[in-house]
């Protein structure tokens, strides 16, 4: 059976990170399933975990009045939700939803931030590989944009 610092390891988030770091991080970890609808987080609720998706598919959505949820984003086995837990007020931006069963490990975001505050290198190693994602995801949203909306010469000229 496999510890949390295996399951860490094993991780691309992770990846790279000495194994005495992963060992560290460990304590603030535990292995969770989520079934197909469960929320792992919602918007505006307290943002308490870091989700590192192992397994399946999790939807990151938002609300939209008369419209419902959105689904903004999809997230598969490799991938991480939840920065909230960084920052005050520690609150939720996003919906995120399992879709069919997903497979994760559930870090605690206190747990995480004492972690950081105890050795600092490793905080700033951590908030680098958050950065790296926020500003990739950041760029996906803004190409999203640009070909929802487009430019209004490029669809003058498509009719």
């Amino acid at each position: 059976m496999k510890t949390i610092a295996d399951l860490l390891h094993e991780h691309p988030f992770f990846h790279g990170l000495e194994e005495r770091d992963l060992q560290f991080l460990a304590s603030c970890g535990e292995n969770c399933v989520y079934h197909d609808g469960d929320y792992l987080a919602q918007e505006n609720n307290p943002a308490n975990h870091f989700f590192l998706i192992r397994s399946g598919r999790v939807t990151v959505e938002t609300f939209v009045p008369n419209r419902g949820a959105l689904c903004l984003l999809t997230l598969h086995g490799g991938d991480i939700f939840g920065w909230s837990w960084l920052f005050p007020p520690y609150i939720s931006a996003f919906d995120a939803r399992a879709q069919g069963d997903v497979r994760s490990l559930r870090l605690g975001g206190e747990c995480l931030r004492n972690k950081c505050e105890e050795d600092p290198k490793l905080g700033f190693e951590l908030m680098k590989r958050f950065a790296k994602i926020a500003t990739e995801r950041l760029q996906s949203a803004r190409i999203q944009l640009l070909d929802i909306y487009g430019s209004p010469s490029a669809q003058s000229h498509a009719t």
